[in-house]
């Protein structure tokens, strides 16, 4: 679990303004370094770049869907094992062919609370190696 000395970097994507606002200032108060990420584009560049335990991404976003962005983090070896949690705001029946292809341990549809998210970041993290599940 993160701690104010030791914060957890996580990588947050989402287009939607409110939810980043919210869902980062509940991963910050349980002691995550966020970085926002407007797209998936935005978000690969920030998860090779900053290395985070986990990416939080939306499935639905311009320029990269999170799905697209799950995908290229698993072919990218810097961050291949990089958990990703996927929020979706339609009941979203993964493909488990394609899942098998990312590293999507957890699939929350909306609408979810800030405190759930913050939950399975926690969970996540303390067993990166859990198959994907939905929440």
């Amino acid at each position: 679990m993160p701690t104010p000395d030791a914060p957890i970097p996580v990588v947050l994507a989402d287009d939607d303004a409110h939810i980043t606002c919210v869902v980062a200032m509940q991963l910050e108060k349980a002691g995550y370094k966020v970085t926002v990420a407007r797209d998936g584009e935005e978000a690969l560049d920030a998860t090779i770049q900053g290395r985070p335990a986990l990416v939080i991404t939306d499935l639905q976003m311009p320029r990269m869907s999170g799905l697209e962005l799950a995908l290229k983090l698993r072919q990218t070896p810097e961050v291949a094992s990089t958990p990703v949690i996927m929020l979706t705001a339609r009941g979203y029946l993964a493909d488990e062919s394609l899942l098998a292809k990312t590293n999507i341990k957890r699939i929350l549809a909306k609408p979810f609370s800030a405190r759930e998210v913050v939950k399975l970041a926690g969970e996540v993290i303390a067993n990166p190696n859990s198959g994907a599940a939905a929440a």
